[in-house]
């Protein structure tokens, strides 16, 4: 028996919740080298040269910088996303005159998924620029965009988004991340759903019961064809909400053609690898979380 609308949504919140915590404190390290060299590709020769070089200067900590705004972000995105992705399942059945229930297929989940992600953008852009900068601060003290010896708190950039641009500061870069999100969710439901599909089908069972590690690399792959489709995206939305920092930003049309003219089309790929390499764990850990949390949770209120 289905369990009733609201009990529903709160379990899919909560579920997302846990799901963007595991995502975060499995992947930070890889997400902080991602963005510094989306912002400041010159300064470093690859992910390797990056990663001790922020290990040196500020040890693990720097690697962890922006940890905080990173699970409000992820906490938030994805407690939405996946309450948002329940609600957006009907409306595809709506749509479809499909009755209440009716199980979807895997185009139609990735289509939910990425109507889900609009509403998810909008309480992921203001903490995931607070990450952004956090991370990043280091990079733009060191080129003189910004005066150095600042102190670098999560208070301290939302003070200084509020002095300088007002509340509405806080969604510089939010096209960039709608346009991330759209088709790149459209790509992480498919790629996850399909992926699972076919472990289901080769193991001969349904997909709630493919085991941990086929759940967990159905994760990652969707994570991974996700960051494939959007990461020169994801890297625009990078220097718009770091960049923003020293001044005004230009937006994301005249950043894309300022980047491709002044650093050349490969710019727009700097901190692939990273990204890569954290998709496995952090959307392994993220879709493992979520799917045995919410199944949990259907349990105990007899769903």
């Amino acid at each position: 028996m289905a369990p009733h609308p609201v009990i529903q949504a709160i379990i899919d919140f909560t579920a997302g919740a846990i799901g963007g915590t595991a995502c975060v404190l499995s992947g930070q390290p890889f997400d902080t080298t991602k963005v510094k060299m989306q912002t400041f590709p010159t300064m470093y020769r690859g992910f390797i040269h990056c990663f001790i070089s922020t290990f040196r200067q500020m040890g693990l900590r720097g690697l962890y910088k922006g940890t905080t705004p990173a699970l409000i972000a992820n906490i938030s995105e994805n407690a939405v996303l996946f309450l948002s992705y329940g609600l957006c399942q009907d409306a595809v059945r709506l749509m479809a005159r499909m009755d209440k229930g009716t199980e979807l297929s895997d185009i139609q989940k990735a289509s939910a998924g990425s109507l889900a992600s609009i509403f998810s953008a909008m309480a992921l852009c203001p903490t995931e620029l607070v990450k952004c900068r956090l991370q990043a601060m280091h990079e733009m003290e060191a080129t003189g965009k910004i005066a150095s010896g600042q102190r670098s708190s999560v208070w301290t950039v939302v003070k200084t988004v509020l002095k300088t641009n007002g509340p509405l500061g806080f969604y510089q870069g939010l096209t960039s991340t709608i346009v991330r999100e759209v088709p790149g969710y459209f790509c992480f439901f498919g790629a996850y759903e399909l992926c699972r599909s076919t472990f289901a089908q080769y193991m001969g069972t349904d997909k709630e019961g493919i085991g941990i590690l086929p759940l967990m690399f159905s994760g990652g792959f969707g994570g991974a064809c996700l960051w494939l489709t959007v990461y020169p995206i994801d890297c625009v939305k990078s220097r718009i909400q770091v960049y923003s920092l020293a001044g005004r930003q230009e937006g994301f049309m005249k950043t894309v053609t300022s980047i491709i003219r002044t650093e050349g089309f490969t710019a727009l790929y700097s901190g692939l690898t990273p990204t890569m390499i954290r998709t496995f764990p952090a959307n392994g850990a993220l879709f493992l979380a979520y799917e045995f949390s919410r199944k949990s949770m259907m349990e105990t209120v007899g769903a």
